[in-house]
């Protein structure tokens, strides 16, 4: 039994200074005023465990430079310290599937890396808990054979559809694009001017019958399905067709109003948030708290991102603390029907973080993570 005493411990509705007790893996008591054999927190924050429902981060440590590729166990240690660290408990490892044109990552590479995340899951390597998401890459020929690779994954929790074909969605404007991937991928001016009409050529061909093809086999599996990037009423009226549940990153206001008025839960980045703007040159997290048109943030490629910006959607946007969080543990939870965790009320998993501030502006320190009840870091 552990008992944490002196916290400000967040709840559904309420922030109260008091004690909690976990036991076996679970909360099994929530109390105000001190306890007199608990830890004391000195006041810091007690708050759920974030649940991370779209992060790249781990490519990053996969394939740290152009041509390199590191020991995958050991990138994957090295990804869920620092996802632990930025007090995550629950990750939905994202894993390419279809080729896009910034990655050499493939299909087969991604199944490999789920093989060697499950090994290091079992073998007691990792701190939180590592589920997966399918990236899938609409507009590549070899989308649909890349997700019949996954057909027997277990622990596959979130499908989203995406294209990154210029000209559309994230690329709506070709300067942004070429800005974006010329300068990433060193190509001359005729090189890119071939190369992104190829894929808007491939586009054509293939996005829309992989779209509905996905959608399907995901349906099958009872897995839930995103949309990604929609920039248009269109685009949301194909998400709607296709079973769609989560909107993630809107581009525009109008495709995130038609995206609430379907009933979709948003999911906008916290490096946005915290940047104040997309780095795409899209609509902003701020602009569609604003409106009342978001839901969830995730750490997309900065893992310590989502409890930062949870923070300045309470500085800058004047959300409650309650409702602030629950935008990095209660709502991603419940979008992908995790009904065990995300909050702090008896008898859920005591997935727990410590988080010190000393007051507005100043970037939160994780103390502690606790992952069922064992500390983690």
């Amino acid at each position: 039994m552990t008992i944490l005493s002196n916290a400000r411990i967040v709840l559904e509705d309420a922030v109260v200074l008091g004690h909690l007790v976990m036991d076996e893996g679970r909360i099994t008591a929530i109390g105000e005023g001190a306890h007199p054999g608990g830890e004391d927190c000195g006041g810091d924050y007690l708050i759920p465990g974030l649940v991370e429902l779209h992060t790249d981060h781990l490519e990053g440590h996969i394939a740290p430079r152009p041509r390199v590729r590191w020991n995958s166990t050991a990138a994957i240690q090295a990804h869920d310290a620092q996802i632990a660290a930025s007090g995550i408990t629950t990750v939905l490892d994202a894993l390419r599937v279809g080729l896009d044109a910034d990655s050499s990552l493939t299909s087969e590479d991604s199944r490999q890396i789920a093989n060697d995340i499950k090994s290091a899951q079992d073998d007691g390597r990792l701190r939180v808990d590592h589920r997966f998401h399918l990236r899938c890459e609409v507009s590549d020929e070899y989308a649909v054979p890349g997700f019949h690779l996954f057909d027997d994954l277990d622990g596959v929790a979130l499908v989203s559809l995406m294209d990154h074909t210029p000209g559309q969605r994230q690329f709506r404007s070709l300067d942004a694009y070429r800005a974006y991937f010329q300068t990433k991928s060193g190509m001359s001016d005729p090189e890119f001017e071939r190369f992104q009409a190829e894929r808007r050529e491939r586009a054509a061909v293939w996005s829309d019958r992989n779209r509905r093809e996905v959608a399907e086999l995901a349906k099958a599996r009872g897995v839930v399905i995103a949309s990604h990037d929609d920039a248009t009423a269109e685009h949301v009226a194909e998400a709607v067709r296709d079973g769609v549940t989560l909107a993630e990153f809107p581009t525009t206001i109008d495709a995130a109003r038609a995206s609430r008025e379907a009933g979709m839960r948003i999911l906008m980045g916290g490096p946005n948030l915290v940047r104040g703007g997309s780095h795409s040159g899209n609509i902003s997290a701020g602009e569609l708290a604003d409106i009342g048109a978001l839901d969830i943030l995730s750490s997309d490629y900065v893992p310590f991102s989502m409890l930062q910006a949870a923070f300045v959607l309470g500085e800058r946007e004047g959300w409650t603390v309650p409702r602030a969080i629950a935008t990095v543990t209660r709502e991603p939870a419940a979008a992908i029907g995790l009904t065990d965790r995300g909050q702090i009320a008896t008898s859920l998993r005591a997935d727990l973080v410590r988080v010190r501030r000393t007051g507005d502006g100043d970037i939160p320190v994780v103390r502690a993570v606790w992952r069922e009840g064992a500390r983690v870091v």
